[in-house]
Formats: C-alpha cells, structure tokens, sequence
C-alpha cells in the first residue's frame, strides 16, 4: 500500500551512499502501484490526461510537492499526458527518497 512509504519524508542525500540493489529496489516497487524499473537506475511513469490543462494542474502539483520534499524528478509533460522519472542523481541510481516522492505522486494522481 503507498499510504505507509507516501508517509515518510525525503531526507537529503548527501552521497557516498550506495544505490539500492535490484532485489531492493523491486521491494519498494511493491509500494508504488502502476511505476516502472529501469535497471535498478529509474524509476518512472506515465499518467495520462484529458487535456493540456490537466496536465499542466498536475505537473504543478508534482513540482510543489518536490519543493516540499527537496527531492526533484525530471518531468516531461503535453496534451493529455506527463512522464515522471525519478532516480538519485548523486548516488547514480535509486534511493528509498525515489520510493517515497512516487508513493506522494500516486497520491496526488488519486493512483
């Protein structure tokens, strides 16, 4: 269920921590329905829209919450749609903070 990570807070990587392995990572995804692994590197989805304006309430949504949480994605978004990734750029993978901003992002998308 994503309510338990979703009520965790990111907390700041600093590096010179090592990136979750694949089996770790895989544990995590259990927690965050309808999100994709790449390589034990990525995390990402898609969601989709019924227009641009929906879209756009959403990607906002997203960016004040990666604020909040100091844990940033990368957004690409358009009419009817917005792909997030996530991953540790300063670890060069994933971390449990990945897990927590996509079980926080399920919740604002109502996933």
């Amino acid at each position: 269920m994503t309510d338990g990570i979703a009520q965790k807070t990111c907390t700041p990587c600093r590096g010179g921590v090592a990136p979750l392995t694949q089996e770790a990572a895989e544990g995590y995804l259990s927690q965050t329905p309808g999100w994709e692994l790449e390589e034990a590197r990525l995390l990402s989805r898609k969601f989709k829209f019924a227009d641009f304006r929906q879209s756009l309430g959403f990607v906002d949504k997203v960016a004040r919450l990666a604020e909040e949480e100091r844990h940033h994605p990368d957004i690409c978004f358009g009419w009817g749609y917005a792909a997030v990734s996530l991953q540790t750029h300063k670890i060069k993978g994933l971390h449990e903070n990945d897990f927590i901003m996509a079980a926080k992002i399920n919740l604002l998308a109502g996933s």
